[in-house]
């Protein structure tokens, strides 16, 4: 059991029987009465995202989740394929378990396949990856890094926010939690 004060977003927890992962946690102190927490969360297995509110003194279930490292190969349609490091075992995970991961994921990239009761429930990436910018606009002579930024589309299909200096081929480290540039990678 994990109180309230506890939660942080990533973690899964048992609720009224159901996995759930907490995408977004909100502490939320009113001038009387006690303190809530209002979280965010995506069930595991059907996929689908709700919204709780608590009060913070409550308790959950944290469920235990085994991790197995593993490597991503490729994607066909609605399947992603994925490899065991360990024994070489290849399986295939719904695109539905991956969530807000597929963001960041490019072939033969090293992950955590989250399991529980041994099914599948999703993957958990590294803090942050290595990935090439496929397009941007151009950066202006004399623009910094403290100057601005602008839209820069990687190679994965996302769209972030990166500094002037930033051209298309450049290398970037893109935070995997926040979606954020990092650094440009030489």
């Amino acid at each position: 059991m994990i109180d309230g004060g506890e939660l942080k977003k990533g973690i899964t927890i048992m609720l009224e029987g159901q996995l759930y992962q907490v995408l977004d946690y909100q502490h939320i102190k009113m001038g009387r009465g006690s303190a809530q927490i209002r979280i965010k969360l995506r069930d595991v297995r059907a996929g689908h995202i709700i919204e709780k509110s608590f009060q913070a003194s409550e308790k959950f279930t944290k469920a235990f989740l085994e991790r197995r490292p593993v490597q991503f190969h490729y994607n066909d349609g609605n399947l992603y394929h994925f490899m065991d490091t360990e024994n070489y075992e290849q399986f295939a995970v719904d695109k539905l378990l991956l969530g807000d991961t597929l963001k960041y994921l490019k072939e033969n990239m090293n992950l955590e396949l989250m399991t529980h009761k041994g099914t599948a429930i999703g993957v958990e990436l590294p803090v942050s990856v290595e990935l090439q910018v496929a397009e941007t606009g151009p950066g202006f002579k004399g623009n910094t890094a403290s100057a601005g930024s602008k839209p820069a589309r990687l190679e994965t299909g996302i769209t972030i926010q990166v500094p002037f200096f930033i051209n298309t081929g450049d290398k970037i480290k893109v935070d995997t939690r926040t979606g954020q540039y990092l650094e440009r990678v030489s």
